[in-house]
């Protein structure tokens, strides 16, 4: 059977407001970072999470470990509270995070590499059209 979840974490990160989205199925996480800006209300958040879900890219999925057992409402109630009070992201989230710029930095390095090599193939091809208008004679 297939475990799926997700969990939403917003934080100060100064200066601005981030929420940090964690999706876990399959026993891989993947993560996405998204800048709030000035601190969210609640009612906003979930305006947000209903509207652009579908848009978010989500980094690489990496190995996570799934609980399987069910969980008593009192401690899910503690553990809610010591998250609020921490600050930051979870490791795996980071890691999933830090994939996700990495590829994004991949795609654009080939992407300015592929402009650059068209640029320099441009002013080759105009040079090479100039010395063909001096042969000419005109």
């Amino acid at each position: 059977m297939d475990v799926v979840y997700g969990k939403l974490t917003v934080f100060f990160e100064d200066p601005f407001w981030v929420g940090v989205f964690e999706r876990v199925e399959n026993d891989r996480l993947s993560a996405c970072k998204i800048t709030f800006g000035a601190e969210p209300r609640d009612c906003e958040v979930w305006a947000f999470v209903l509207k652009n879900y579908c848009l978010l890219r989500f980094s690489p999925a990496v190995e996570a470990a799934v609980r399987s057992t069910p969980v008593n409402p009192k401690r899910m109630q503690r553990e809610a509270r010591k998250q609020s009070l921490q600050s930051g992201v979870g490791t795996k989230s980071q890691q999933a995070l830090q994939l996700q710029r990495e590829e994004t930095k991949l795609e654009r390095k080939i992407i300015s590499r592929t402009q650059k090599e068209a640029e320099k193939q441009r002013r080759f091809e105009k040079k090479q059209h100039k010395r063909k208008e001096k042969h000419r004679g005109r």
